[in-house]
This record gives structure tokens, C-alpha cells and sequence, in this order.
């Protein structure tokens, strides 16, 4: 037969590490329910990530002592806990959901009594439980916080995707148009014929201004041998004379 000590310390020493590994504890009276009731009721809460287990008051009054919780006025009476842990799938624990199987199980089985718990160090009450069950799971709650990162990132990428799309649009109704680009590219072209044809017309304006200037500094010239000359030839005479 073994120390009743001994097996007191190891449940007060297992309620102590659910209490440390799970996100929470919710504490509820049981009295009335039977052995399939029961069973039920653990089958449903280990569907939500929850662990149904019964144990003496006194234990779990020392061992939330331990872990600085202080759950005294709770554990009167046939009291179970209902502990937050991970899913049968390995996923995180939801406390809404277990917190949501309480209470619909209770609906039906008026003996389930909440009393209220702790979750993530914070103390709840009855009402608290009940409110905590109307919160969407962990589950939808992970998708709707992903459709409102995925909403922006779509529009985004649409319209990315619309830019190239725009232009090819833009381009595809020029080219229909009757070849804007070709145009486009004489346009360059005439506009320097048309500067050649300046250059050339103030050139042949300029040539007869200095063919002018040319013939009039020539003539000027001419007049003055003339005039050399003929005082040349009177000199000539006076002196003869």
C-alpha cells in the first residue's frame, strides 16, 4: 500500500504542471452527472482542445497556491477542471471553444455548473466563461484576420495586373487608329526638310547682297584709277605747257 503522501504530492505535483502548461483552467460543479455524462463530455471538450479531470479540492486549492493563483472560492463542492490545451490534432488550444462546449453542454444538462477559472493568468467569473464562449473560435477568428491581410494584398496585385494590361489596350487602339507611330515618326523628318529649305533661301538671299557689295566697292575703285589718271594726264599737259 503506498504513502498517502506521497500520492497527494504527485497529484498536487501534476495539477501544478496542467496549470503551468495549459493557456487556461476552467472550473465547473459536476454534482448529478453520471458516468455517461460524463464521457460525453470529455469526448466533446477533447474535440476543442479540452482535458476534463476531477480531483480532490484541497490538492488543486495547493497547487494554484504554487503557481500564485488564487481559485479558493471556486473549489466548493464537487468541482472538475476543465484544462486549455492543445487539440487532438496538435494544434494550439482554443479556450473560446472549450469554454463554447461548456456552456452548450450545460443546455442540456442543467447539473454542469460553471464557476468560473483562469485564463493566461487573468481570473474569470461564471459570466465571464459564458461570455467568453460567444467569441468566435481561434479557428475563424485566424481566417477573418487573414481576409483582411489578403483584401489589400489582392488589390494590389490586381492592379499590378492592370497596368501592362492598360497599356497593351492603349497601344493595340493607336495602332487600330492607322499607325500613330508612323506619323509620329515622319512629323521629326518634315521638320527638318523644312529648316533645310530656310537655310537655303536665306543663303541665296545673302549671295546677291554681297555680289552687290562686291560690284560697288569694284566701281568705287574703278573711279578712283579714273580720277588718278585724268590728274596724271593734266599734269602732264602743264608741264608740257
Amino acid at each position: 500500500m503506498g504513502d498517502p503522501n506521497t500520492d497527494k504530492a504527485a497529484i498536487v505535483a501534476e495539477v501544478r504542471e496542467k496549470l503551468d502548461a495549459s493557456d487556461g483552467a476552467l472550473l465547473t460543479e459536476y454534482r448529478g452527472l453520471n458516468v455517461p455524462a460524463l464521457a460525453a463530455l470529455r469526448k466533446e471538450l477533447r474535440a476543442a482542445g479540452g482535458e476534463y479531470k476531477i480531483y480532490k479540492n484541497t490538492l488543486v486549492r495547493i497547487a494554484a497556491r504554487e503557481q500564485d493563483l488564487d481559485l479558493d472560492d471556486l473549489l466548493t463542492g464537487p468541482t472538475a477542471v476543465a484544462f486549455v490545451n492543445a487539440k487532438e490534432d496538435g494544434s494550439a488550444g482554443d479556450a473560446a471553444a472549450v469554454a463554447k462546449a461548456l456552456k452548450e453542454f450545460a443546455k442540456s444538462n442543467e447539473n454542469l455548473v460553471l464557476k468560473g477559472g483562469v485564463l493566461d493568468g487573468a481570473m474569470l467569473s461564471a459570466d465571464d466563461i459564458k461570455a467568453l464562449a460567444e467569441l468566435p473560435s481561434r479557428d475563424v477568428l485566424l481566417a477573418q484576420i487573414a481576409g483582411l491581410l489578403q483584401a489589400p494584398l489582392a488589390e494590389f496585385v490586381g492592379l499590378l495586373d492592370a497596368v501592362p494590361r492598360d497599356f497593351s489596350y492603349a497601344l493595340q487602339a493607336l495602332i487600330d487608329k492607322g499607325g500613330a507611330g508612323e506619323a509620329g515618326a515622319a512629323a521629326p523628318l518634315e521638320a527638318s526638310d523644312d529648316s533645310s529649305d530656310d537655310d537655303a533661301a536665306e543663303e541665296a538671299a545673302e549671295e546677291p547682297a554681297e555680289a552687290t557689295a562686291e560690284a560697288t566697292e569694284d566701281n568705287v575703285s574703278d573711279a578712283g584709277d579714273t580720277e588718278d589718271s585724268a590728274g596724271e594726264a593734266d599734269g602732264d599737259n602743264t608741264e608740257e605747257e
